[in-house]
Order: structure tokens, then C-alpha cells, then sequence
């Protein structure tokens, strides 16, 4: 990492934890910030992995509040939007920055198909509303769209926009952008491609978005302080670990149950209920057993030291 950059470090897209009624469970919402926190990690609630998109206007609010007062200002909270509506993204970012956010993380509206042009006057427009930092986040794998990196480039240069959360399993795309970025002071590039984390700060980007770190936080901070410092022999062995434990949850057949089953992983930890908002619901019984039993051969609290090794 050639500069230092405010947002940067390993941002966690946390999950949220449900009641069995489907209330968001404060208790154990803070419960997994603190664990976040304590690891060195920086929460980022609303996104994919927190099941932003389904969850009520008003409890979004709550949990953006409930994690700001959790990180007490140990961490940074990034706070991620879901709507097809502009003035409602809009509301959303003022709103979740008036609560203690420190950014806002949005993914382009993804109803109707639009091109490069449109995200761009899309997200000028929200950057001028937001009234404070907004990452971009390009996540094909749910929206179906693909932010141009030029598109990037041109919004990069607005006050409001901070950086980019990519989670495009794309390596061309991957090395292009970070060379782009990589010795801008004002512009953050985030690797939201999990498997590639080692990879990504070793070109120079400025942090990792990994879904695994609700559940082994310590691990994927230990990567990147290795891969910083370039001690590659403890950040490769680190990342094949982590490769190893995300097969518990990847290895299903849709996004909705590889989620669920990392709210298995959670729930085996003691973090939270393996509890789901519809559309998405969790596992069956015996599909919840095999991913706990799988569990036990990982120790979350046994930082890899050399290859094979969890």
C-alpha cells in the first residue's frame, strides 16, 4: 500500500442477526460488532452479507445507530444503501452519516438495465446529495451491472466520493483498477473479492471486504498486516486458510444459501442465530449439522502460520 489512505484496513460486510420472529436482535448485533472491532476489523452493516435489501427502512436506521454506539469510535462503520429510488438512496446516506456513520456504501440501481452513462449521472447525483463520504460498490452477482471502470475514474474526482468496494471476480479488472488508484491520496480502492484478498494488497489496494471475517476476524487482520508489510510467506498461508473455511459457506448452489450457511458458522460460534429475512431462509436441519460439523475443524482463534495449517 503505497499511501495511507482513511478508508482502508479489512472492512467486514456483517451480518445481521435475526430474532426467530424476525426482528433484528440488538443484543447480538452488538455482540458481533464488538467482535469485530476487538479483532481490528471495521464493520459494514446493510450490505449483501447483512441482508440490507430486506430488511425495513426503519430497522435499517436502528442498526446503523445500534453499531455506531457498539464501535464507540474504535472502528470505522460503513453503512450500505439498497433502492432503486434516488431520493430515497439519498435520504438513506444523510440520514445513516447523521447517526455516526463514517461512510455510506451504495451499489447502482439495478431494475432496469442502464449503461456506463447512466451510473454516472446516477451517482453524481447521489454524490451530491449525500452530504458526506459515499463508496461505490460494484457487485455484479446481485445487481447484473458492472461499473465501468472509466465511469469509476470520472465519479472518483467528485468531494463525496471516497472509493470503490469491487467484488467483481475479474483479476484483469482487478490489477487495472488498483494501478488506477493505488497512489491517489483521496480515492480508496477495496478489494470485495474475498479469495483474492492477498493478491489485491499485494498490488496495492487499500483494504479487503471479506464475508469470512464475521467469523474469523483475527485472521483476515493478520493477513493484511502481513501483506502491508510484506511478510507474503504469513499473508499466502493465512489466505489458503481462509480459502479452506469459505468453502463451509461458498460451496452452495445460490447466494442466498451460501449466506445462510455463514449464519450457521456464526451461530456455531455463538455470534448470532443461523435465523434468515424471506426471500432467503436458512438451511434444513441436516444441511445446518454437516456445516457445524465441518466447523470443528477450524480454530477462529489460531491465527495460520504456514501452509495448511487453520
Amino acid at each position: 500500500m503505497s499511501v495511507a489512505k482513511r478508508h482502508s484496513g479489512v472492512i467486514v460486510p456483517m451480518v445481521t442477526p435475526f430474532t426467530a420472529d424476525g426482528r433484528i436482535d440488538r443484543a447480538m448485533a452488538e455482540r458481533v460488532t464488538n467482535y469485530l472491532v476487538e479483532a481490528g476489523c471495521h464493520p459494514f452493516v446493510l450490505g449483501t452479507t447483512g441482508e440490507g435489501a430486506s430488511i425495513q427502512e426503519r430497522e435499517r436506521a436502528e442498526l446503523v445507530s445500534w453499531t455506531v454506539q457498539a464501535a464507540a469510535g474504535r472502528a470505522m462503520v460503513y453503512a450500505g444503501i439498497s433502492t432503486n429510488v434516488l431520493e430515497d438512496a439519498a435520504d438513506m446516506a444523510r440520514h445513516y452519516l447523521e447517526l455516526g456513520a463514517d461512510a455510506v456504501v451504495a451499489h447502482p440501481p439495478s431494475y432496469y438495465p442502464i449503461t456506463g452513462d447512466d451510473m454516472l449521472r446516477y451517482f453524481a447525483l447521489l454524490a451530491d446529495r449525500a452530504g458526506g463520504p459515499l463508496v461505490i460498490y460494484n457487485i455484479p452477482v446481485t445487481t447484473h451491472l458492472s461499473i465501468p471502470l472509466d465511469v469509476v475514474e470520472e465519479l472518483s474526482h467528485h468531494p463525496n466520493v471516497v472509493g470503490l468496494k469491487d467484488s467483481e471476480s475479474d483479476l484483469n479488472r482487478l490489477e487495472e483498477a488498483i494501478s488506477r488508484w493505488s497512489g491517489r491520496a483521496d480515492f480508496a480502492h477495496l478489494t470485495g473479492w474475498a479469495a483474492q484478498s492477498e493478491y489485491g494488497l499485494k498490488l496495492g489496494s487499500d483494504g479487503i471486504v471479506p464475508s469470512a471475517g464475521n467469523v474469523v476476524p483475527r485472521w483476515y487482520r493478520a493477513l493484511y498486516d502481513a501483506a502491508i508489510t510484506q511478510d507474503y510467506a504469513t499473508s499466502h498461508a493465512i489466505q489458503k486458510a481462509t480459502d479452506a473455511l469459505s468453502t463451509l459457506y461458498v460451496d452452495h448452489p445460490t447466494l442466498g444459501q451460501s449466506l445462510a450457511a455463514l449464519k450457521t458458522m456464526m451461530a456455531a460460534r455463538g455470534l448470532c442465530e443461523p435465523h434468515m429475512l424471506p426471500p432467503l431462509f436458512r438451511l434444513i436441519p441436516r444441511d445446518e449439522e454437516a456445516v457445524r460439523r465441518r466447523m470443528e475443524r477450524f480454530d477462529p482463534e489460531v491465527i495460520p502460520t504456514h501452509a495448511g495449517r487453520a
